[in-house]
């Protein structure tokens, strides 16, 4: 049987991460080698918005020995990414570059929405225990250094997801900044935390019950998983044995907390950050229980990578928690429901009926869906320019799954479908490569289209056929109703259509019985 070795850097906020893993068959795989060493650079990168030369130079010589060890397991492949620490610094292209040149190994920075997502499918892919733990209210909490993402499940899906830049070395720099000493540690981050979490549960936990917090982190997670392997037990706790340990770090001093939980006294602090943050989101909830599933952004590189392979395969349905976003993302922008899912229907049915002539596939028939889902998220401000004001919408809406690029092609094709097409609109902050672009707009001349046949909003249609015959789609609609208001409208839709793909779409309307 042959085995495939993959390597997983993780260039995070405090330490940096390298963890080798061997897949042999499917679903089998193991970590061969885990090796940590601590730069925060986010210390620098949060305080002064650069990461030091010294930083640089540290975080150099440490990938220069990550790739003698990558060297000696001989890895068929390896995927490096930087976390907010890059993200943030103000040269993040020439820290990259410098990178490369020093040291051979090509680090990628992941957009905050697709840091989360590997995090979450490395959680998925635990299996039985992941499925058990959302089956009842459940939230992934997803602590960074630079942040925490609270991701909410109802009945099995996705249905929120929110970013805070609350994370533990962020928070330590200001605590630092103010000289804060131990005995205010616990009120000052509950100042800190409070006023967004306190935002958050208005938004987001009205009807909600909480059960489960799945805790994700590199500082409280790890006490946790020892607790489990020490007592033989699951790496699931009690609020109340939750409590008592969160009552232990007050009467303790940093160096014992450090030596019970076998890391450096710097560590120690920023799990009591962690800790605090934790506590605080038990009170908010009313969570019963912790789950520490023990894994890190490493083990989500691996499983893409596998995932990607055909190597292991994982039964959750990822793309129907992006569309259970999409949907209440429409729901909180008050979104007609019934308008969206007719849309959703239309440009799928055309969407699928020209899948020769636009050779797109599943990842873009989705963006599809979501902007047919989104399409009218921008009347909740302003009914004068919805296409403006759902780009923006969308754009600031996180949907975990979607990387930064694909949110944007979602939401210009959401603008474009509202407001007239402009050409080649690639700004210097715009994500969209050539390939991206051409994607938009053929989704976007789909979705002008299938507004077009819904036109005066009354969901006339009791369902359309679409054909393509030469250089036409036909378009039937069956429906008792007068289209005269479709048809009539439908021509500069049909031409912008025509302007993509060569093929004029054309209306008819089935025989009344």
């Amino acid at each position: 049987m042959s085995v495939k070795t993959f390597a997983a850097i993780d260039v995070g906020s405090f330490e940096i991460s390298l963890k080798i893993f061997a897949f042999s068959g499917k679903n089998n795989s193991k970590v061969v080698e885990h090796v940590c060493q601590r730069i925060a650079l986010g210390a620098d990168t949060y305080t002064d918005g650069k990461i030091s030369m010294e930083k640089l130079d540290d975080l150099c010589r440490t990938l220069k020995e990550f790739g003698d060890i990558m060297k000696t397991y001989r890895v068929s492949g390896y995927k490096a990414y930087g976390t907010s620490s890059l993200r943030e610094t103000a040269n993040t292209h020439i820290v990259l570059d410098q990178i490369e040149q020093r040291t051979g190994i090509h680090i990628e920075t992941l957009s905050n929405s697709e840091q989360r997502f590997l995090d979450y499918k490395a959680i998925a892919f635990t299996g039985e225990s992941f499925k058990e733990a959302i089956t009842e209210g459940t939230a992934i909490v997803d602590i960074g250094g630079g942040s925490i993402q609270i991701s909410l499940f109802d009945k099995d899906v996705l249905v929120a997801t929110q970013n805070l830049k609350i994370g533990v070395l962020r928070i330590q720099e200001w605590l630092n900044q103010i000289n804060a000493k131990s005995n205010q540690i616990e009120g000052l981050i509950d100042e800190i935390a409070s006023a967004q979490l306190n935002t958050f549960k208005k938004l987001y936990l009205k009807d909600s019950k909480i059960k489960t917090l799945i805790l994700v982190d590199d500082y409280l997670s790890a006490w946790i998983v020892r607790r489990g392997k020490e007592t033989a037990s699951s790496t699931m706790v009690s609020v109340e044995e939750y409590e008592r340990f969160f009552k232990l770090l007050h009467l303790v001093s940093k160096e014992e907390m450090a030596k019970k939980l076998g890391v450096s006294t710097e560590a120690s602090q920023l799990t009591t950050i962690s800790a605090c943050l934790v506590n605080r989101l038990i009170k908010l909830t009313d969570a019963e229980r912790i789950w520490a599933p023990g894994v890190s952004l490493c083990d989500g590189i691996a499983y893409e990578y596998a995932e990607k392979n055909k190597i292991m395969l994982c039964d959750h349905d990822f793309e129907k928690d992006i569309v259970a976003c999409a949907m209440n993302i429409s729901k909180r922008y008050l979104g007609s429901r019934k308008r969206a899912e007719t849309l959703e229907r239309i440009t799928m049915t055309i969407f699928d009926s020209m899948k020769k002539i636009h050779g797109l596939g599943n990842r873009e028939r989705l963006y599809l869906r979501i902007a047919a889902l989104l399409h009218d998220c921008g009347k909740f401000i302003s009914m004068m320019d919805i296409g403006e004001t759902s780009y923006h919408i969308i754009m600031a809406t996180e949907m975990i799954g979607l990387s930064h690029m694909e949110r944007e092609i979602v939401a210009n094709i959401v603008r474009y479908n509202h407001s007239p097409f402009v050409y080649e609109d690639l700004t210097v902050q715009s994500s969209l490569t050539r390939e991206a672009y051409l994607t938009m707009v053929k989704l976007t001349a789909i979705l002008k289209v299938a507004n077009g046949l819904d036109r005066s909003h009354k969901q006339k249609l009791k369902g359309v056929k679409a054909v393509l015959k030469d250089n036409e789609l036909v378009l039937t609609i069956d429906t008792q109703e007068d289209i005269l208001l479709e048809k009539g409208l439908f021509k500069k839709r049909a031409d912008f259509f025509r302007e993509v793909y060569n093929i004029q779409p054309v209306i008819k309307q089935k025989k009344m019985i």
